[in-house]
């Protein structure tokens, strides 16, 4: 992307500005950062998108403490942790979100995320970004199966399969569905291919919850949290994630146990995360440097090598800036070509259903 808007600010002006703002000259707005010294980030589990090297390529390039908070909480816990904080100035208040996409909109009416668009604005598709800079999409995966071949033995190969006796006390989600963006999309993800891929989100929900409520009837939903040690140990030896989470667990365990990552024949969803500023972030010139460096060339492409398709993927592959050996670990493009992107009606529909109904319906706590 070009610069949608260049600054002609001072440094003061680039740390007191509180319109809408655009891209500031970069050194102007490094030399703020630094001022304020730190950042602030919360929900950003290393082994998610790869932010683990990201974190650390960072904190290199511009020597910027990073206050790391809650990594393994949901969009939820991150909007709470904003509502939490608004008076503290200290390292308990987030300065940047990365959450759901239904959750953007929702932040924003609740002035809770400020605006800021980032210098390649541009290459972010206008239906994945809020036209005022608010929020913006960075990357997307589809729903997938990760399972463990030293327990499960038959993989399966579509939703309908998980409610075969012979994955009894094997399945899990990977977090609470009442809150946890990726948990809700799971449920959506097993509704929608039992609607036939209907554009009818809230009735996609419902089918969803009717699943997990047959899957725990059955005795074959865990309701554990599913991540890699859960996966590994055989806890839940299937766990239901984006294709990122699950691949970076497939390559991480190096065949102990040994992994295969599916994506299911129906119901395909992929889901896009957006990135935000805190309102009241305490180092909000830091929050506009870490949104310029994730949407660089630099950052899209670190977070590619996390298995997250960028939200700049188009623009950068048709301007040969992707690297060729990323590439070739990527899973087939066939494989993503049924994929469905719900649109941000559709996702907050679908997760009014499935939040408010889960207890209810299926009334397994995810702990």
């Amino acid at each position: 992307m070009k610069f949608a808007l260049m600054l002609s600010v001072s440094v003061a002006a680039v740390a007191t500005f509180t319109g809408v703002a655009a891209a500031a000259p970069l050194d102007d707005l490094i030399a703020a950062a630094k001022k304020e010294g730190e950042l602030t980030v919360i929900t950003l589990p290393h082994d998610w998108c790869g932010y683990g090297e990201v974190i650390d390529a960072f904190k290199k390039k511009y020597g910027l403490k990073i206050n790391e908070l809650n990594p393994e909480g949901s969009s939820a816990d991150e909007i709470e942790a904003v509502k939490a904080n608004k008076g503290n100035k200290g390292p308990q208040a987030p300065d940047v979100l990365d959450i759901g996409l239904s959750f953007g909109p929702s932040a924003k009416a609740e002035g809770l995320i400020q605006p800021y668009k980032v210098s390649t604005w541009n290459d972010i598709g206008a239906d994945v970004k809020d036209a005022d800079g608010f929020w913006y999409g960075d990357y997307y995966g589809v729903m997938s199966f990760a399972v463990n071949k030293d327990i499960i033995k038959t993989t399966p190969t579509d939703w309908a399969d998980l409610l075969k006796p012979e994955y009894k006390g094997a399945v899990s989600l990977p977090g609470d569905p009442r809150g946890a963006n990726e948990a809700i999309q799971v449920v959506y993800a097993a509704g929608l291919s039992r609607t036939a891929n209907s554009t009818d989100a809230a009735k996609n929900g419902a089918e969803g919850l009717k699943f997990f409520a047959e899957l725990n009837k059955e005795g074959n939903f865990v309701p554990v949290t599913g991540k890699k040690a859960q996966l590994a140990q055989g806890t839940t030896p299937i766990i239901i994630r984006w294709t990122f989470n699950n691949l970076d667990h497939r390559d991480s365990l190096k065949g102990n146990p040994p992994v295969d990552v599916v994506i299911p024949k129906t119901g395909v969803v992929a889901g896009v995360y957006v990135q935000a500023i805190s309102a009241y972030a305490p180092h909000p010139n830091a929050a506009k440097l870490w949104e310029e460096f994730l949407y660089s060339d630099e950052g899209q492409t670190m977070w590619l090598a996390g298995y997250c398709n960028p939200i700049r993927f188009n623009a950068m592959s048709k301007a040969g800036k992707i690297p060729a050996d990323l590439l070739k670990k990527l899973p087939p493009a066939e494989d993503f070509a049924k994929a469905v992107f719900p649109t941000l009606a559709q996702q907050a529909a679908a997760k009014d259903v499935i939040a408010k109904q889960w207890d209810t319906v299926v009334g397994a706590v995810v702990k």
